[in-house]
C-alpha cells in the first residue's frame, strides 16, 4: 500500500466529519426556527386565550349558565395547546443540546485525528458560538372562575 494511502483515508473521514458537522448545523439552525415558530404560536394562543376571558366575562351577566359551560371548556382547551406547545419546546431545546454535544464530540475527534496524523487543519476551529437559549419559565395562571361558579374538573 502507497504511504499516501493512510493520509487519503484520515483526510476522508475527516471530510465525513465535516459533513456530518455541517448536517448538524442545518439541523440545529432548523429546529431553532421551529422553536421561534413555536414561541410565536404559544404567545398567540395565550392571546386568544386572554381575549375569550375578556369577551365571556362581558357576556356573564346576560347568559350565566351557557358562559360558565364555554369557559371551562374554552379554558381546557387552551390549556391543552399551551401544555403541547410547551411539551414540543422543551423536547426541541432538549434535542438541540443532544446535537450540540454530539458536535462538540465530532470536533474533538477531529482534532484529535489531526494531531495523530500531523495532518494541517482543514478549518481554524474557531466556530461561531451561538448564544444559547434559555427558555423564558412564564407560568400560565388557570383562570379563576367567578365567584359562585362550580368547579366542574
Amino acid at each position: 500500500m502507497a504511504p499516501s494511502a493512510p493520509r487519503t483515508h484520515v483526510a476522508a473521514a475527516l471530510r465525513m466529519k465535516q459533513i456530518a458537522l455541517d448536517n448538524q448545523g442545518r439541523t440545529i439552525r432548523r429546529l431553532r426556527a421551529q422553536l421561534s415558530t413555536e414561541r410565536r404560536g404559544l404567545a398567540t394562543t395565550k392571546k386568544e386565550l386572554e381575549d375569550t376571558q375578556v369577551a365571556l366575562e362581558a357576556s356573564h351577566k346576560v347568559k350565566k349558565q351557557k358562559v360558565r359551560a364555554n369557559h371551562v371548556e374554552c379554558h381546557q382547551k387552551f390549556q391543552a395547546r399551551i401544555h403541547e406547545a410547551e411539551d414540543s419546546m422543551q423536547a426541541q431545546h432538549l434535542l438541540i443540546e443532544a446535537l450540540v454535544d454530539e458536535k462538540d464530540s465530532l470536533l474533538q475527534t477531529i482534532h484529535g485525528l489531526q494531531e495523530a496524523n500531523n495532518a494541517p487543519a482543514p478549518f481554524n476551529g474557531d466556530w461561531e458560538k451561538e448564544p444559547e437559549e434559555e427558555p423564558e419559565e412564564e407560568e400560565i395562571e388557570d383562570i379563576p372562575l367567578g365567584k359562585g361558579e362550580i368547579d366542574d374538573e
